[in-house]
């Protein structure tokens, strides 16, 4: 289970893996090589609701001494830019500058370049992490469709600080000028702007 609170990006990523099925890439993923050695151990830290840095995946896959060998990190981080530019892997943006960079997978299932279809965890596993992920919203109190909601609040928003300052420019229009009829909208304009800007604040901070 992650040590943290999940994030409404993080969120949005683990539902997606989870709810995947096959999916397709050209890529090949045979066994005793490093892409699906890497794929693999993504795999096994999203699984707990996880999301590895390369030092992460290193220490598991090939022991805590490698970690030290920055030629070997390089060499990594260059194998998992590739199987980002193929849409296998996800690179999380850094929350603070001198953090490394988390990695999630699409989809635990893949279907690569010789058409092996490819699961990289298992469907019993699979159903776990649902449930884990399941607990850990309810214990935050957020629903698992809650990113959805947040996002019909947002249009919400945006459409009527546009229709309140599209009636306020309005006003300018006419030949007599209403202030009251002006001020209402602009007010609710403004008002929807402070909300858009704390939600968006909040999002950046969780």
């Amino acid at each position: 289970m992650p040590d943290r609170i999940l994030t409404t990006k993080e969120i949005e990523i683990l539902l997606e893996t989870l709810n995947e099925d096959y999916k397709v890439s050209d890529i090949r993923l045979r066994e005793g090589e490093y892409q699906y050695e890497l794929a693999k151990g993504v795999a096994s830290f999203q699984k707990d609701l996880r999301f590895p840095n390369v030092k992460d995946l290193i220490d598991r896959l090939y022991g805590t001494e490698k970690t030290n060998n920055i030629q070997f990190i390089r060499k990594i981080q260059t194998i998992l830019k590739k199987m980002e530019k193929r849409d296998l892997v996800k690179i999380l943006p850094k929350k603070k500058p001198w953090e490394l960079q988390r990695y999630a997978l699409s989809s635990f299932k893949v279907q690569d370049a010789d058409n092996n279809r490819i699961a990289l965890v298992t469907e019993q596993q699979i159903e776990k992490s649902k449930s884990q992920l399941q607990l850990l919203l309810d214990g935050q109190g957020r629903p698992s469709g809650g990113f959805n909601s947040n996002a019909a609040k947002i249009i919400f928003l945006l459409f009527a600080m546009a229709a309140s300052y599209g009636v306020a420019a309005w006003t300018f229009t006419q030949s007599i000028i209403n202030p009251i009829v002006f001020l209402l909208p602009f007010s609710v304009a403004v008002v929807c702007s402070l909300m858009l800007g704390r939600m968006f604040s909040q999002g950046t901070r969780t």
